[in-house]
């Protein structure tokens, strides 16, 4: 497996995963009362690996044309200022200086969005997890020494890979859009 910072060339693979893939993490019930899930298109994909950072785990492929494997997972994280159009993470950016980790007031200076995180169903379980958020950690700390995620409540797998296996910790729950969220964040 391969990690490794996304590049232009992954584009078509990455936009088609977000289409496939975007209510993944909703469970069937929010799916039921027509909740979706965040998707990006191929205009903010683009923006995300020129200007910020997406990191694919990649499955290496036996193919002499020299083209990319399968992306088998990915993790995004960007600064405030490429979310911030969002609703969601405008509710968050408001509320940001309440919060603190380690002793520091967290700002929109000082912390970036993390996630969504992705991985394919048969690879997970096998340390990807892991590995991804490391990978995305190394590449954030030098601008920003905090991430920020949110994760729906009843997606509780994601709440205890994050908070397990990324040691991200709970700052606060929310509800947003009559729908409720934990708020975690995690030094770089």
């Amino acid at each position: 497996m391969n990690i490794r910072l996304a590049r232009m060339g992954d584009l078509k693979q990455l936009v088609e995963l977000e289409r496939i893939h975007l209510n993944d993490e909703l469970s069937d019930g929010a799916q039921a009362h027509a909740l979706d899930g965040q998707a990006f298109g191929e205009a903010e994909l683009r923006q995300l690996i020129d200007s910020h950072w997406i990191c694919v785990a990649e499955r290496k492929l036996d193919r002499l044309d020299g083209q990319n494997g399968e992306i088998v997972g990915y993790v995004i994280a960007g600064a405030w200022s490429f979310f911030e159009s969002w609703p969601v993470y405008r509710h968050i950016l408001k509320r940001l200086k309440e919060f603190s980790l380690g002793g520091v007031k967290l700002t929109k200076s000082n912390s970036c969005q993390y996630g969504p995180i992705w991985i394919k169903k048969e690879y997970r379980g096998q340390g990807i997890f892991e590995t991804l958020v490391s990978e995305i950690k190394t590449h954030a700390q030098a601008q920003f020494p905090f991430m920020l995620t949110f994760i729906a409540e009843d997606n509780m797998a994601s709440f205890s890979a994050h908070t397990n296996k990324a040691s991200m910790q709970v700052l606060d729950f929310f509800t947003f859009d009559d729908r409720d969220y934990y708020l975690l964040a995690l030094s770089t």
